[in-house]
């Protein structure tokens, strides 16, 4: 790891297959689709499928592109696709592998159902419906009309519900993040009973994430999961409070910074800043370091603040600020990002390293913002 430059995205392998297995034995006998907008990448797609995945969701079709190309047969886009240029995509992508995506409007399932017409393969399409996020997604009474939509087309097929409620994957403390996903199953429920009362099946009720996914399992409604920062667990995750029974992950993914000055006793400035890990969920914490915290970023400097406030005690405060707690120019540091997602959507390759020695370096192939 000495010869790394940085800042580098460095994965842990022992921690990320640690997790790959955790996650194996926490989902029981519930299908698991994990979301690959965490990694972006195809490597750690074929793992996550070797480890009893179905498949992945993606939230972007570049990105299906991109792991249908790297022979990753089943994915489900949990988005809704509007343009000429995206329902186009949708048919090419559609010829080659299972292919899945959502909808929340009649023109939607009208479009998909224009651009699927004379197609040899159907395209899996599921109602979102709105459990509480307050972002896409429609009503109860809603979804009952569109699956029928759905339903009277060729080249498409009703495969079911998304009911993911992603801000309550956030929420702090465990008995909010309970009682959110109490509300998102019950909303779900409703969902797959009012369609299956006009003589419809609904096949797959999918949703969840890292920070609730036991309660999905346990509600009785889902029967997939679509969990995604589980590999890497980030500061944010890190930030929820738990609860006896809840699943705890590895920290497994990091950027690796350089000290590159030392502009006062209590301060160190790093290689690593908005370009290196993003701010959006928060700063990067200073992994195994309690006594250092990052404090601000510009867009190529962390500006580290060395402290008795971070961990130190008061007594060792003079003198161990004289000395920086020995850090001097040229030290590494390993951060541990606050949002994954976005943090790995900045590196070209993740770094993959196994007791202090690298072992591969892996693409990060479906990074980008096109389609």
């Amino acid at each position: 790891m000495e010869q790394i430059d940085t800042p580098s995205l460095i994965l842990d392998l022992d921690a990320f297959e640690r997790n790959l297995s955790h996650m194996t034995r926490l989902r029981g006998q519930m299908r698991l689709r994990p979301h690959a907008k965490s990694h972006k990448c195809p490597e750690i797609a074929r793992a996550q499928i070797a480890h009893g995945a179905v498949g992945i969701c993606c939230q972007k079709l570049s990105e299906a592109a991109v792991f249908a190309s790297a022979g990753i047969t089943d994915i489900l886009v949990t988005n809704q696709l509007v343009g000429e240029r995206k329902l186009r995509h949708v048919r090419e992508l559609a010829q080659t592998i299972r292919l899945g995506v959502l909808v929340d409007h009649a023109e939607q399932i009208r479009s998909l159902g224009h651009v699927m017409a004379g197609s040899h393969h159907e395209l899996d399409v599921y109602v979102e419906i709105d459990v509480g996020a307050g972002r896409c997604g429609t009503t109860v009474e809603q979804s009952v009309v569109l699956a029928r939509k759905i339903h009277a087309l060729d080249g498409i097929r009703f495969a079911g519900v998304h009911a993911y409620h992603g801000g309550a994957q956030h929420l702090r403390k465990p008995y909010e993040r309970a009682a959110a996903i109490r509300f998102a199953a019950a909303r779900a429920s409703q969902a797959r009973d009012a369609i299956e009362s006009v003589g419809m099946t609904v096949p797959i009720i999918t949703g969840a994430g890292t920070g609730t996914f036991w309660h999905e399992r346990d509600s009785g409604v889902y029967n997939e999961l679509q969990p995604g920062s589980y590999i890497f667990m980030d500061r944010d995750y890190a930030d929820n409070e738990p609860d006896a029974g809840e699943a705890r992950f590895e920290h497994a993914l990091f950027v690796l910074a350089t000290v590159q000055s030392r502009p006062a006793p209590d301060v160190a400035v790093i290689d690593a800043g908005l370009k290196a890990s993003s701010v959006d969920s928060g700063m990067p914490a200073v992994y195994k370091r309690t006594d250092l915290k990052y404090v601000k970023a510009s867009d190529e400097h962390g500006v580290i603040k060395i402290g008795s406030q971070h961990g130190l005690s008061s007594s060792a405060k003079i003198s161990d600020a004289t000395t920086g707690h020995g850090l001097q120019l040229g030290d590494k540091l390993m951060l541990i990002p606050g949002h994954c997602d976005p943090t790995v959507n900045l590196y070209d390759e993740i770094i993959c390293v196994r007791g202090g020695k690298v072992e591969a370096i892996w693409p990060i192939s479906a990074r980008g913002a096109s389609l």
